[in-house]
């Protein structure tokens, strides 16, 4: 009976230094010329899994997840306090193609955090975004600014509610004035109230109420009053 012995076909020796060469699974620290380092998960040779990533001359620390040489998944990026060899926390979050994407929370300063949704390192989605001066905003967010429906509450007590666009008050929104407990709700464009009604909402317990209170409103038909002036803007915008 005949033997056929087997015929494997091996890479030419070239190829096959190169394929040992690369980089693949889990590796000790990596540096570069430059002096910046990585440590952790490879994948044929790019940084593909968990791994530390820090850069010398910009002082910041990269820890999560990497997918094809790039920030991917899950992460927390940190930067060198000044004069310190410490690292204060910068971004924790999403990451996708290496920008901010999904939820994630920044940190301006100790004062200043946004916490909500980011797209291509862009805050997008709905967000909350404490201000260093003690105002806070809650809503809506297209390309870092408030854009669609948001409240903001601002440190003296008051508050507005409604449309926002490109980072103004725009459209139907109700302002709370709280010193005073007057409550106007109406239209506005590019930050400033148009046309509207005010009601006080107990002036008279307020620490700083009004001199004199509104006089009673005589018109015939309110409500269209307000639409045509509304729509007198409308039209104009």
């Amino acid at each position: 009976m005949p033997f056929f012995k087997s015929f494997k076909k091996s890479l030419p020796t070239s190829v096959q230094k190169d394929l040992k060469s690369q980089r693949c699974g889990l590796r000790h620290t990596v540096y570069s010329v430059s002096g910046n380092e990585y440590t952790g998960e490879w994948l044929e040779d790019e940084k593909h899994g968990r791994g530390i990533q820090v850069w010398k001359k910009v002082g910041a620390i990269y820890d999560g997840e990497w997918k094809s040489g790039k920030r991917d998944g899950y992460g927390t990026y940190s930067v060198q306090i000044p004069g310190s060899k410490e690292y204060t926390r910068k971004y924790s979050g999403g990451w996708k193609n290496g920008k901010k994407h999904g939820y994630g929370t920044y940190f301006y300063n100790s004062s200043a955090v946004y916490e909500g949704e980011w797209n291509e390192d862009q805050r997008s989605g709905w967000g909350r975004m404490y201000y260093e001066n003690g105002d806070i905003y809650e809503g809506e967010w297209m390309k870092h600014k408030s854009h669609g429906q948001g409240i903001i509450r601002f440190s003296n007590g008051n508050w507005y509610e409604g449309s926002w666009r490109d980072g103004k008050r725009n459209g139907d929104g109700k302002f709370y004035y709280s010193d005073k407990a007057l409550v106007y709700e109406g239209f506005w464009v590019d930050g400033v109230a148009k046309c509207g009604t005010i009601e006080d909402v107990g002036w008279d317990k307020t620490p700083a109420p009004p001199k004199y209170q509104f006089p009673k409103l005589n018109l015939v038909d309110m409500e269209l009053v307000l639409r045509e002036a509304k729509s007198a803007y409308q039209d104009h915008r």
